[in-house]
């Protein structure tokens, strides 16, 4: 005889696979490594300083 399954955590399990798989191609689709995202950053922070210098004082 075999053993009895568990609907409920059969049907957890699943839909916590099926939340994993949409998790992981979102990482593909729209993620950004570490490195990515610092460059960005520096980026953005070195046009904000070299607008800043050039604004005129009132």
């Amino acid at each position: 005889m075999s053993q009895p399954i568990n609907l409920n955590k059969a049907r957890k399990a699943r839909d916590l696979a099926a939340r994993r798989a949409q998790a992981d191609e979102n990482a593909l689709r729209f993620g950004r490594s570490k490195a990515e995202k610092e460059a960005a950053r520096k980026s953005a922070a070195q046009a904000k300083a070299t607008l800043d210098a050039h604004k005129r004082e009132t």
